[in-house]
């Protein structure tokens, strides 16, 4: 039985139980009775199936995107702020930092 042949009660409280779940929905790590679950909410939610076609299409966005080069005097301060120049100093340079 696939996802549109579920038998399924579209209320209010479905959709926030499974907006929790829209992250691993998408990366694909989501398990698959729940899975199975909310693509058959999104056969008769209009408005989960925006979100989750919003999320994947910004998440696809942002990884097609290079990575904007910090200015240093800004690095500095979020350095500071984060209070990681202790941790900078132990051998582990800022530039490791961006790769994430």
């Amino acid at each position: 039985m696939n996802a549109a042949e579920r038998p399924h009660e579209h209320t209010p409280e479905n959709c926030r139980r499974y907006l929790g779940s829209l992250g691993d929905y998408i990366e694909g790590t989501l398990g698959v009775e729940l899975c199975h679950e909310l693509e058959a909410h999104m056969v008769v939610c209009e408005n989960c199936r925006v979100v989750v076609n919003t999320l994947a299409k910004t998440i696809s966005l942002y990884h097609q995107l290079p990575a904007p080069e910090l200015p240093n005097a800004v690095k500095e301060r979020l350095l500071a702020v984060l209070d990681l120049k202790p941790f900078l100093q132990n051998g582990t340079g800022s530039e490791d930092l961006q790769a994430e």
